[in-house]
C-alpha cells in the first residue's frame, strides 16, 4: 500500500470536520515540500462540503487540498451545471496570490484530463483566450504533463497553447511584465515547452525552433531554460 492509500484509510477512519487537523499535523510544512500524497488521498476521498471547509480557512496547505478536490469534482460531474460552477470556481482560484493554490489548480486540471482529456482540452483553450496571465499559466501547467500528452493531437494542442501564451507575453509592456502573474507565467513557459515538444518533437520542435528568431528579452530566457532540460536537449 502507498502512502497515498495509507492516507485514504485513515481519512475514512474519522469525521472529515476533523480532518483540518490531521492535515495540519501531517502537511510536510514548513519544509521544502508540501505532502502530496496527502492532499491527493484527500481529494480523493472527500465531498463538496469537506472541499469548502477546507478552502474556507486561511491556511494555504488546506486551502490547497480543497482546491485539488473540487478537481476530482470536475472529473467526476455528470451534469453541466456542476460542471460551470466547478470550472468557475477553479477558474477564480488559477488567480489566487498564493502559489500553492494555484498549483493546485494545475493538478485539479490533470485529474479532469485523466478522466476525459478532450474535456481539458477544451477547458484550457477556453482559458487560454482570456488575456490573464495566471489563466494561461494554469492551462500550460495543466496539460504540459507527460501522461496526458500521448496522442498526438494532445500533444499538437500542448504545444498551440505554449505559442499562444508565450506570444502574448511577448505583447506585453515593460511595466506589465514586471506584474507577479506575468512573471509566474513565464516561469511556466520555461519549462512547459519542453514536456509539449518532447511528446511529438517531429510537430513540436519546428514551433519551438522558430522562438529564437523572436527578438524578446523574455522570449530569449524560455528558450533558453527549455533548451536545459533533458527531455528536450537529446532532441536538439
Amino acid at each position: 500500500m502507498g502512502r497515498r492509500d495509507q492516507y485514504r484509510a485513515e481519512l475514512r477512519g474519522f469525521d472529515p470536520a476533523r480532518w483540518p487537523d490531521f492535515l495540519r499535523e501531517h502537511s510536510g510544512l514548513p519544509g521544502p515540500r508540501a505532502n502530496i500524497a496527502l492532499a491527493e488521498a484527500v481529494a480523493d476521498e472527500g465531498e463538496l462540503t469537506s472541499f469548502d471547509r477546507l478552502i474556507s480557512t486561511d491556511d494555504e496547505y488546506l486551502v490547497f487540498c480543497g482546491v485539488l478536490g473540487l478537481g476530482r469534482l470536475l472529473a467526476t460531474a455528470t451534469d453541466a451545471r456542476t460542471r460551470a460552477d466547478v470550472e468557475a470556481r477553479l477558474r477564480d482560484h488559477a488567480t489566487d496570490a498564493r502559489w500553492r493554490v494555484r498549483e493546485a489548480v494545475a493538478l485539479a486540471l490533470q485529474r479532469l484530463g485523466d478522466a476525459d482529456l478532450p474535456r481539458l482540452l477544451e477547458l484550457a483553450t477556453a482559458w487560454a483566450a482570456r488575456p490573464h496571465p495566471l489563466l494561461r499559466r494554469a492551462v500550460v501547467a495543466g496539460v504540459c504533463e507527460p501522461r496526458l500528452l500521448t496522442a498526438p493531437d494532445a500533444a499538437a494542442r500542448a504545444v498551440a497553447l505554449c505559442e499562444r501564451a508565450t506570444t502574448g507575453l511577448a505583447g506585453l509592456s515593460a511595466e506589465q511584465r514586471r506584474d507577479d502573474g506575468v512573471r509566474a507565467l513565464r516561469q511556466a513557459l520555461g519549462y512547459c515547452w519542453s514536456v509539449a515538444v518532447a511528446a511529438d518533437p517531429a510537430a513540436g520542435l519546428p514551433r519551438f525552433q522558430a522562438l529564437a528568431a523572436v527578438d524578446d528579452r523574455d522570449v530569449a530566457w524560455i528558450v533558453r531554460e527549455n533548451r536545459k532540460k533533458k527531455r528536450l536537449a537529446r532532441l536538439l
